[in-house]
């Protein structure tokens, strides 16, 4: 039996070792989405205790804790941050399988050194432990230790861009790039739509009275995030969709719901539809990745929306049909030339399959592997989602193409995820070549370790 998470872990043959400590272990990180704020990165914030840090933002956690009946007050209520903690640490033994388990424990071994196991019993030794070490770190700190060379961080348009600005001047040795995250433009259906585009009009200065003026307010915002580092797009949509009707028809849809109306699901989709088709013009003109992520229920627990807000740990997996619409979308930029680099992340892993073979249907010579399957994304990063991935992706398409991990995370240890995913793609590796699959040629593999884990994002977002 071997012992738990040693140097090993998660490497089952002796290639896959080969090839972690070899070549992946020490790999630099392009972090290139993630929800970091740069605030906190510019202002070096510290945290007062392991549970500001782990449980402040972190909704893996907080679904844990729900699930096992934990009261509201000890996830994102009043209680103490010690009872808080202790209520987390009495049950993460329970979440056997679950990548949490790993990424906890990760963290403790990386950041604290902590060698031991987590649970009721050591809670307060780990509380003690982390507390006196988060003494001497700091978010700047913690993103240096963990080897990182560039953060993409997730950003509205209305966004002032001012800590990225800031961190531009300073010589921090970490590329803090914001990302263009025009979600609020995108949802018409939402409550505030109208609200919104009022401010969209004051920070541009553009009067937005129609859809022209609209386009031309995302133009200019566009504009003043490439002039401040942006090297990619994002996109969170309950599913894609696409519903072409012409200008006439999307004007008068704007205007409609400018005016305060209640639109259809078709009207939105022709909106959502033509800003889209604008947008992905817009990023292939100004050298952009567009990243989509889709096919997500957000806050389908109507009460805990009510009671929480948004973002709380509610979302789930959608089994939306995205196929047909992306396939249509694509194709119409294609069609004009102005198809960007693109990256595609669903959160369904039934649909792995259909996005491998839509990426090989509009790859171009402009770049290695223009068109991504993007990382195994949120309830897939666990090792059967990410090594669901894997297989697809290396039966269906180019493997060693692919931009590899990312955090996706607002905590500033979630790096250690990067560690996680390595150990598995080596392992995947290393029993392609010892089932006879693959050669055993180390410079070769040791190539391909290398783009994967971090060359290949590297070029992509030209850091």
């Amino acid at each position: 039996m071997r012992s738990f998470m040693d140097e090993d872990f998660l490497l089952n043959t002796e290639t896959a070792k080969e090839l972690y400590h070899s070549f992946a272990k020490h790999l630099p990180i392009v972090d290139y989405h993630c929800h970091i704020d740069a605030k906190d990165i510019f202002e070096d914030k510290r945290f007062k205790n392991i549970t500001e840090l782990w449980l402040g933002g972190d909704h893996y956690k907080w679904r844990i804790m729900r699930s096992v009946g934990i009261d509201e007050k000890y996830i994102t209520g009043d209680a103490p941050d010690d009872e808080k903690f202790f209520k987390f640490a009495e049950w993460l033994p329970q979440c056997i399988g679950n990548p949490m388990y790993h990424w906890c424990h990760l963290e403790l071994k990386r950041y604290f050194g902590y060698d031991g196991i987590l649970n009721k019993n050591t809670s307060l030794e780990v509380w003690n432990l982390c507390n006196e070490g988060l003494k001497d770190m700091s978010a700047r700190q913690l993103i240096l230790a963990s080897g990182v060379e560039m953060i993409g961080t997730t950003d509205d348009p209305l966004s002032s861009l001012e800590y990225h600005k800031k961190l531009s001047d300073e010589d921090f040795l970490v590329k803090v790039c914001p990302t263009f995250r025009p979600d609020t433009v995108l949802g018409i259906d939402k409550a505030g739509f109208s609200e919104y585009i009022a401010e969209l009009s004051a920070v541009s200065g553009i009067k937005i009275t129609d859809f022209k003026e609209l386009k031309s307010a995302i133009k200019q915002r566009l504009k003043y995030f490439k002039e401040n580092g942006c090297r990619a797009t994002d996109h969170g949509l309950d599913y894609v969709m696409y519903r072409p009707a012409g200008k006439l028809a999307v004007e008068g849809i704007f205007t409609k719901a400018m005016s305060g109306y209640v639109l259809t699901r078709e009207e939105c989709e022709i909106y959502k539809t033509e800003l889209l088709l604008f947008l992905g013009r817009e990023y292939h003109k100004m050298g952009l990745v567009m990243q989509l992520h889709f096919n997500c229920k957000r806050n389908p627990n109507s009460k805990a929306l009510a009671q929480l807000g948004r973002d709380s740990g509610f979302d789930s997996i959608a089994p939306a049909d995205s196929a047909d619409s992306l396939y249509g979308l694509m194709d119409a930029l294609e069609r004009e030339g102005c198809l960007p680099k693109t990256i595609l992340y669903s959160l369904n892993p039934n649909d792995n399959e259909w996005i491998d073979t839509l990426i090989g249907a509009f790859q171009d010579s402009s770049h290695i592997c223009k068109i991504q399957h993007g990382s195994a994304w949120w309830f897939n990063d666990s090792k059967k989602g990410i090594r669901a991935h894997l297989e697809s992706l290396s039966e269906l398409s180019v493997l060693g193409g692919f931009v590899g991990m990312l955090t996706d995370s607002r905590s500033l240890v979630s790096y250690a995820r990067h560690e996680y995913f390595r150990r598995i793609l080596c392992a995947f590796l290393g029993e392609l070549v010892e089932n006879g699959e693959y050669p055993y040629d180390l410079a070769q593999l040791g190539e391909i370790v290398e783009n994967i884990c971090y060359k290949n994002a590297k070029n992509y977002f030209n850091v």
